[in-house]
């Protein structure tokens, strides 16, 4: 992989679909995977296979259906977890086994009741029994967000040891603040001796808000895969959402980093996700909202309709997106206005937008917004005025 590569694995077919109220079937699963090919993703977590007899169909007939895309299942460091994702992966160009354990004393000594060493031991077992089915070979220390430094890098050097060729590192209750995460990821770099011999993962949670500030801060360290979800979506507050990494990435070159992703098919993506699992984009989201090229603001309309630069680092045809909006509300300027008239065919100076302003201003502070319908009525009232006196 080359030096500046992120690759991304996405997880909205399995993380994504945990969200309540977004449960997939396997027709809407194999349908969303095909779409996530298409758009350049790396690798397809497609389901936690052993789950139920559904989620098993799903990861057997998406491995069938994607070509180029490598297809991955999730377990439980336990046997019969990763016998039955490797049966499910069976027919997979690209097979990935995701096994792993939970590595943050709270996790140890609440969840498994267990001890270090104990722990230690689970994660480099899991780990050769997934090589058993293949070389392709995920490791995730759940909770490696709050997991001692010392003890993570020394569960992650034997896992890798054992035969990971992927190590995640989830911030998995979204805990970290961006130089924490990226502090602990160039703690593995720097004190792991094998860590060349694998890719390191970001699986960032988003229950403070940081998913996305976690992952690039991941990346800047040395991680080379991203795990995310379009439109954000998983558990709780959700993952690392794909298509801000990834245009992240995109406008700051100087990173030196790099997606395969086709951004022109983020929104269109993003819709259909959307539409699949019932679960409405809001607004205000970052690349996909429906407000993420609208201008309303007089200062911003201006600078906007002068030099749309002014306000918009990413043009909308390139995330394809709708053309940018002029909403115009009682917050909206003189150019704003003279620019929708325009657009609905009206020919007006200076001096005939100064009149028209205050009858605008005050239709605008009574709703929400001034549709184009209102606009006609008042150029029209105006232009009968006119021609009146």
């Amino acid at each position: 992989m080359a030096a500046g590569k992120v690759d991304i694995f996405d997880t909205t077919l399995r993380d994504g679909e945990q969200v309540p109220g977004c449960k997939l079937n396997t027709k809407e699963k194999l349908e969303l995977a095909l779409q996530l090919e298409a758009l350049g993703v790396d690798i397809i977590e497609a389901g936690f296979p052993i789950s139920s007899p559904g989620d098993f169909e799903s990861v057997e007939q998406i491995s069938k259906a994607v070509k180029n895309a490598t297809v991955c299942g999730l377990t439980r460091a336990v046997q019969k977890d990763i016998e039955v994702a490797a049966q499910s992966l069976r027919y997979a160009v690209r097979p990935r086994i995701h096994t792993g354990i939970g590595t943050s004393d709270l996790h140890i000594k609440s969840k498994f009741n267990s001890t270090r060493e104990e722990i230690l031991q689970r994660a480099i077992q899991c780990v050769k029994w997934a090589r058993n089915f293949t070389d392709d070979v995920e490791f995730y220390a759940e909770d490696a967000g709050r997991t001692d430094n010392e003890y993570l890098a020394k569960v992650i050097e034997a896992v890798i040891k054992a035969g990971a060729s992927v190590v995640n590192i989830p911030d998995t209750t979204g805990y970290c603040l961006p130089y924490q995460y990226g502090e602990k990821i160039a703690y593995l770099v720097n004190n792991v001796p094998n860590i060349d011999k694998a890719v390191i993962s970001c699986h960032c949670h988003n229950d403070l808000g940081l998913a996305t500030a976690n992952s690039i801060a991941g990346v800047i360290a040395g991680a080379r895969q991203i795990e995310c979800t379009i439109n954000g979506l998983g558990e709780r507050a959700g993952n690392t959402s794909l298509e801000e990494v990834v245009m992240i990435i995109k406008q700051h070159k100087h990173l030196g980093l790099y997606t395969n992703i086709l951004t022109e098919q983020l929104n269109p993506l993003s819709r259909k996700v959307s539409d699949t699992m019932r679960m409405p984009v809001q607004p205000n989201k970052a690349i996909v909202g429906s407000n993420a090229f609208s201008h309303s603001s007089g200062i911003h309309q201006d600078g906007f309709l002068k030099n749309a630069q002014t306000y918009e680092i990413i043009t909308p045809e390139e995330v394809g997106a709708d053309s940018s909006k002029i909403v115009l509300t009682a917050r909206s300027g003189r150019s704003a206005l003279a620019y929708r008239f325009q657009n609905l065919g009206f020919q007006f100076n200076r001096n005939d937008v100064d009149v028209l302003y205050n009858e605008f201003l005050k239709v605008a502070d009574s709703k929400k917004e001034v549709e184009d319908a209102d606009l006609s009525s008042i150029a029209k009232k105006y232009q009968s005025n006119v021609a009146l006196a």
